[in-house]
C-alpha cells in the first residue's frame, strides 16, 4: 500500500537521527512496526521516512518550524515524527486522548504546521499562518537543534507544555541495548510512548501497536505478535488482574513488564507477580520534564528501586525527590521554569530512602493528612482492589472539621451494591489490613471508569 503520495526520494539529509536511520539499513527485512496486524519492515520504514522528508520539504516546512503530528503509532505517523526530528523541527505529538484540547495546545505551542493523519493513515500538511516567537522556541532554532513539546496530563490543574532540546534526550538511544518485540501501550504524546518508540527502533526491535488498550485486547496482541515487553501503568495492571484476561491468552513470550507513570501498591505488585511468575516486573521512573531514567528494582515484588544512570543526579529534600539531568527540559511554554537556580527539578514525589534505593510513595499534592497522619492513596487502593466485586477505585482527600481531612473513595463495582452496603463490607475487610485512620470514611459508587485515557487513576483534588 502506498501510504505517502508525491515524489519519493531515498536520500535523507544528515541530521540528529543519522545513527537511527543507519540501523534501519542493517535490518531491512526485519519487522519494525505492526499496525492493525500488518507488518512494516525497517526497509519500508526507511522509505517512509524519506517520503515524509520530501513531503515536509515540498510543503515548505523549514528547520526550526513548530510542527504538531496528530496521530497514533501508525507507520506514517512514526515516519513523519522521525522526519521532522531529522529536519530539526520542534515536534509536538498529539494523540486522540487530547482531541478536545487540540486547538488550545496548538495555540500554546505556537504551532506553525499541522500534520494530521486520518484513519487510513493518509497525511495532510497544513500551515497555520502563525509564527512561533516564544523564547524557548527561539533558543532551539538558534542552536539548530530539534525540539519536543509534551503536554502534562493536567490532572492537578492546567496542562503544562514542557519543551525539550532533543539532542541530549536522544543521546542515550545511541547506545545499543536489547532487541525486543514491544507493545506500544503508552500513548504517542506521552514521554513513555516516545521512549518506547525510540528504544525499540534504535535496537532493531518491533513496535506492536494497539488501538484498543483494554486488558483482553492487549493480551491478545501479546499472544498474536509474540510480544516480549509490555511498558504500562499500575492502573492497567489492576484492571488486568480484575479482568483475569491473562488467563485467557497465551502470554508465554512475555518476558518483562515495566510499570511507571504513577505509584504502585504492594498488594497489586504481589498479585501480578503471583499471576505471572515467569515475567520480570521492573519499576521505571520518568517525567515529561526529564525523560525516562534508567532503573533497577530490588526484587520482582519489591517497590524499592534504584534510578539514575549517566547524566542524572538525585537528592531528597524534606522527603521529596529532586533530580538534576542533562536531558531536563528547557522550561515550560505556559508556566514559570520548574528548574531551581542550581539546576534541580523538583518532582513533587514523596519518597523513602534506604541507602541507594528509594520507594516512591506518591505525589505530595495527593497525600491525605488525617489529624497529622499521612495516608498515601495507592496503599489504600491496593487493599480495596483485593475485595471481591471491586473493579476500580480512586482514593482522595475531603475536608473534615475535626481531623482536617478524611479519606474518601470512589469505587466502580463489578457486582451491584449500594454505597452503604459496600462501606460495611469494606470496613470489615480493611479492619486487619489498614490502620483505622486509613480506612475510607466516605464512599461513592460510580458507573464509569476511574482512569484516564493514559491509564492513570483519576483522583479528585482535595
Amino acid at each position: 500500500m502506498h501510504l505517502l503520495g508525491g515524489r519519493v526520494s531515498t536520500a535523507v539529509s544528515t541530521g540528529p537521527l543519522d545513527f537511527l536511520l543507519e540501523r534501519f539499513g542493517e535490518r531491512p527485512g526485519a519487522e519494525a512496526i505492526v499496525w492493525r496486524d500488518e507488518s512494516t519492515t525497517y526497509g519500508r520504514l526507511a522509505e517512509l521516512v524519506a517520503e515524509a522528508t520530501a513531503r515536509l520539504v515540498e510543503a515548505g516546512v523549514a528547520a526550526g518550524s513548530v510542527v504538531t503530528v496528530e496521530a497514533d503509532f501508525s507507520p506514517n505517523a512514526v515516519a513523519l515524527l522521525l522526519a521532522a526530528v531529522q529536519r530539526r523541527c520542534v515536534v509536538v505529538p498529539l494523540s486522540s486522548a487530547v482531541a478536545g484540547d487540540r486547538d488550545n495546545f496548538r495555540a500554546i505551542a505556537e504551532t506553525e504546521w499541522i500534520v494530521d493523519l486520518d484513519d487510513q493513515d493518509a497525511v495532510r500538511v497544513t500551515p497555520t499562518g502563525r509564527t512561533a516567537s516564544h523564547e524557548l522556541l527561539r533558543t532551539l532554532r538558534e542552536r539548530g537543534h530539534p525540539g519536543l513539546v509534551l503536554f502534562s496530563s493536567g490532572s492537578t490543574g492546567a496542562s503544562k507544555a514542557a519543551v525539550h532540546d532533543l539532542v541530549p534526550l536522544l543521546a542515550k538511544f545511541e547506545v545499543r541495548k536489547r532487541t525486543l518485540r514491544t507493545i506500544a501501550f503508552l500513548l504517542f504524546d506521552h514521554i513513555g510512548g516516545v521512549n518506547t518508540l525510540l528504544y525499540a527502533l534504535s535496537n532493531g526491535g518491533c513496535v506492536i501497536t494497539v488501538s484498543d488498550r483494554k486488558p483482553d485486547a492487549v493480551c491478545a496482541a501479546i499472544a498474536r505478535h509474540r510480544a516480549e515487553l509490555l511498558p504500562t501503568s499500575p492502573t492497567f495492571l489492576n484492571l488486568l488482574m480484575a479482568s483475569e484476561a491473562w488467563t485467557r491468552h497465551d502470554l508465554s513470550t512475555l518476558r518483562t513488564i515495566t510499570y511507571g507513570t504513577e505509584p504502585m501498591s504492594e498488594n497489586t505488585l504481589r498479585r501480578v507477580h503471583a499471576a505471572l511468575p515467569a515475567v520480570t516486573l521492573q519499576q521505571t521512573y520518568g517525567l515529561s520534564e526529564l525523560g525516562i531514567l534508567r532503573s533497577q528494582s530490588r526484587g520482582p515484588d519489591s517497590l524499592w528501586v534504584r534510578i539514575g544512570g549517566e547524566g542524572y543526579e538525585l537528592r531528597v529534600v524534606d522527603g521529596l525527590l529532586e533530580i538534576k539531568a542533562k536531558a531536563a527540559i528547557l522550561g515550560y511554554l505556559n508556566a514559570p521554569s520548574p528548574i531551581t537556580e542550581d539546576g534541580w527539578f523538583r518532582t513533587g514525589d514523596a519518597v523513602e530512602v534506604d541507602g541507594e534505593w528509594i520507594r516512591i510513595l506518591g505525589r505530595r499534592t495527593e497525600i491525605i493528612n488525617v489529624g497529622g497522619e499521612k495516608v498515601y492513596p495507592a496503599e489504600v487502593e491496593g487493599v480495596l482492589l483485593e475485595m471481591p466485586g471491586v473493579a476500580e477505585v480512586a482514593v482522595h482527600a475531603e475536608k473534615n472539621a475535626i481531623t482536617g481531612q478524611l479519606v474518601a473513595v470512589r469505587v466502580r463495582l463489578s457486582e451491584p451494591a449500594t454505597a452503604a452496603e459496600f462501606r460495611r463490607q469494606m470496613t470489615a475487610f480493611c479492619k486487619d489490613r489498614l490502620a483505622r485512620y486509613k480506612i475510607p470514611q466516605k464512599v461513592t459508587v460510580v458507573d464509569g471508569p476511574l482512569h484516564s485515557e493514559r491509564f492513570k487513576v483519576m483522583r479528585r483534588a482535595s
